[in-house]
């Protein structure tokens, strides 16, 4: 007979490359090796031994929740390449000759999230010095897909094994708990030898992408500029929105008499079941759409019963009214620190574009139109005699498309400072001066313009702007015969990404499309469409982290009270004294222009007032 003795090793090469449902049929579970490790535990005494240290050394202070702003702080590590010294009382980070060393400039610190590092140690008092390498800041840039915030899942993917994952040691969700210490600092030892083992590994890949320079001269400056931004946090004026949240209230109960009325029945209005049976039984509406629960009374839905019957409009209405009250008044009281501020927790290792996320509270979602733009009138400056101040980026992906395809036709507008939208409208329309072009025309041509951007297609336009089908292609159309090389450019970005696998910034961030390939047509044409728009988009996200970065130097160089406060996608808000407006609507505009030098020029609109509502 012929045996394969190999079979044994099969599900522990199936455990490594996490295919454990197999593994455990075929060979039970095979636990996953962890060797044993050492480490000293610090007291009052032995820490201040550490402080003679100079060699490169790891560091982390560990928290068990997400929200490192509020977290409670079980124990810290220092580790060096022999040693790693471990213990539950962060308050020894604090003795003075402890943090004197700790915040010493020619520290070599290797971290895993640095900004949540920075921010943790700020609460103690203690200012790290720049972080010398950043572990996931690293393995995020080299494949942005795997965004894992455990240091265990990447240092499996990149063969080190000797690191469990925190829920392994902690637990998941509500069951996260903290381990007796020796499991604790055992946990810390082995994150503290995995930094040290991959820190060189990640710096060949990012050599070898040629990523070190984005790397280096970005992510890793502009991690300390995103805490630095965080601890400052934005003030709140919670009296303003409680106010707004007793109008909001009692718009809700208007409508919600009125819906009554028109239905001639009380019922819940929150519930989609009661509400189809409603809309589709009793008023015998139309019905859209069905689900596997009923009738779908979802927004899209909504929009198009709205011309039969006045009560559609009502509950649309109720909805809008309902979301401000419970998401952004209840929401942002609920996120109000004791300092009267928002603390929002930026995640720049999350989408594949490089674009930031904001949550606990999401600050990029704060309405800024129609009714909800009101909620940005509880956001004040932090201090008397204040202004807050707010420069945006006009049409940056424009911009970067114009640069990126090398269209004539799209620069000379840009460099002339002509309507994009317009200049559009004309030759969609084959209109022949920006005079004939009217309000809905430009409106129609700035979602064609926003819409190539993201590789829509004739259906989808047609659908976001309501025209045919046949109208919609006729505009794309049009759209390519007056910029033709981005037609050209659109092509350049698939066949890169079928040949090469991904697609680059202008600064060599990589978005990988394993999807290019797939026999799904739904899955390849997403693909498709997303190598057309990441060098855009990515690109214009890369510009605002450059613009950031340099902008709090010029702030500290200027020696400016001025405080960069948030970045909402291409906006940047500040707060200042009244006398230093002057000087900031000059700063502000020059470092953001200059932040990138491209074909076209960047513009950047400055405004200011004494909340955000009124800097717009």
């Amino acid at each position: 007979d012929i045996c394969w003795t190999g079979f044994r090793q099969t599900p522990g090469l199936l455990y490594k490359n996490e295919y454990e449902f197999v593994a455990q049929k075929i060979g039970g579970s095979v636990a996953k090796p962890v060797q044993a490790v050492h480490f000293s535990v610090l007291d009052e005494q032995s820490i201040l031994a550490l402080t003679k240290l100079t060699e490169p050394l790891t560091f982390e202070i560990e928290m068990l929740e997400d929200n490192y702003h509020v977290a409670e702080q079980i124990g810290f590590f220092i580790g060096t390449k022999e040693e790693t010294y471990v213990s539950t009382d962060v308050t020894l980070l604090t003795l003075p000759a402890v943090k004197r060393w700790l915040e010493d400039a020619k520290r070599d610190l290797t971290v895993f999230d640095g900004k949540r590092n920075i921010v943790a140690a700020n609460r103690l008092g203690v200012k790290l010095p720049d972080i010398a390498f950043d572990v996931l800041l690293a393995s995020y840039l080299i494949n942005p897909d795997e965004n894992s915030n455990d240091l265990g899942k990447i240092a499996e993917d990149h063969d080190y094994h000797d690191m469990p994952r925190d829920e392994d040691i902690y637990g998941k969700g509500a069951k996260r708990q903290v381990p007796e210490d020796d499991k604790l600092f055992g946990q810390f030892a082995r994150k503290s030898n995995a930094l040290f083992a991959l820190r060189p590994d990640l710096t060949g890949d990012l050599e070898k992408q040629a990523q070190t320079d984005l790397f280096t001269d970005m992510e890793m400056p502009l991690s300390r500029v995103l805490a630095e931004m965080e601890i400052q946090g934005i003030t709140l004026n919670a009296k303003t929105l409680k106010a707004m949240g007793t109008e909001f209230s009692q718009s809700i109960k208007i409508l919600e008499e009125k819906i009554y009325a028109e239905a001639g029945v009380k019922f819940n209005l929150n519930s989609p079941k009661q509400l189809g049976e409603i809309l589709f039984e009793k008023l015998n509406l139309p019905v859209i759409k069905k689900t596997k629960t009923g009738y779908s009374t979802s927004v899209d839905v909504l929009n198009e019963l709205k011309s039969a019957s006045p009560i559609v409009q009502d509950i649309l209405d109720y909805r809008g009214w309902a979301k401000l009250n419970s998401t952004y008044v209840v929401g942002l009281l609920k996120a109000q620190l004791p300092d009267h501020k928002i603390h929002t927790r930026y995640l720049q290792t999350l989408t594949q574009t490089g674009r930031l996320s904001s949550v606990d509270p999401n600050m990029q979602n704060i309405p800024a139109r129609d009714e909800g733009k009101i909620i940005r009138k509880a956001f004040v400056p932090s201090h008397e005699g204040w202004q807050i101040f707010s420069s945006d980026y006009s049409q940056i992906e424009l911009r970067v498309l114009s640069h990126i395809s090398g269209d004539e036709n799209m620069q000379e507008a840009f460099k002339h400072g002509v309507d994009i939208h317009a200049n559009t409208a004309m030759k969609i329309f084959g209109l022949s001066s920006p005079d004939q072009v009217t309000p809905d025309m430009r409106r129609q041509a700035k979602a064609t313009n926003f819409g190539i951007v993201y590789g829509i297609s004739d259906y989808g336009l047609s659908q976001n702007i309501g025209i045919s089908r046949k109208q919609a292609k006729a505009f794309i159309d049009g759209y390519f015969d007056q910029y033709p090389k981005v037609h050209d450019y659109m092509d350049a970005m698939v066949k890169k990404a079928r040949e090469d696998g991904y697609v680059e910034t202008l600064f060599h961030r990589r978005r990988y499309l394993p999807q290019i390939h797939s026999r799904n047509f739904n899955l390849r044409k997403f693909a498709e469409r997303t190598a057309m728009n990441t060098p855009i988009q990515g690109s214009a996200a890369d510009i605002i982290k450059v613009a950031m970065i340099r902008m709090q130097k010029a702030l500290d160089e200027a020696g400016l009270q001025a405080k960069m406060l948030l970045q909402v996608h291409d906006e940047l808000i500040f707060e200042a004294p009244e006398e230093e407006i002057v000087q900031l609507s000059e700063l502000v505009p020059k470092v953001m222009d200059s932040a990138v030098h491209l074909d076209v020029p960047l513009k950047v609109e400055s405004h200011y007032g004494p909340t955000w509502f009124d800097a717009k």
